[in-house]
């Protein structure tokens, strides 16, 4: 039941960064394209990239620790629903090039993030073990 609130906690903390950072980003760029949830999304994945790998490969992070800042903050965090949503919207709006440009950029996008996450994580365990 604790990790239940440790996951609690991050999805407030999460949602909350989404919001403010989401919208920061969406006010900066203006216009139709949702690009406020393209870089939640790839940040997120980055994000998750990182985190998963170096707590699953280090001692690092115990398990109510890793559901914090995974389940939680990233699952808070990240905006598939959204981003599902907003490409539905640009199809029924006629907006077929928008809809497929984002779709493209986020998956796309979200993969390489994710390897990157991943890669950063191995860099700062090989640092760690020269330490």
């Amino acid at each position: 039941m604790r990790t239940a609130w440790y996951v609690a906690l991050g999805s407030g903390l999460g949602g909350a960064v989404r919001l403010l950072l989401g919208g920061w980003v969406q006010d900066r760029f203006g216009g139709s394209f949702p690009v406020g949830t393209l870089i939640v999304n790839i940040s997120g994945s980055l994000l998750l990239g990182f985190l998963l790998h170096y707590a699953l490969e280090t001692p690092a992070m115990g398990p109510d620790l890793r559901a914090l800042l995974t389940t939680g903050i990233c699952g808070g965090y990240t905006t598939f629903s959204t981003f599902s949503y907003e490409t539905v919207r640009l199809v029924e709006d006629g907006e077929y090039r928008r809809a497929a440009l984002y779709t493209v950029l986020s998956v796309g996008l979200a993969l390489l993030a994710t390897a990157c996450g991943i890669v950063l994580a191995r860099e700062l365990i090989v640092l760690r073990r020269r330490w």
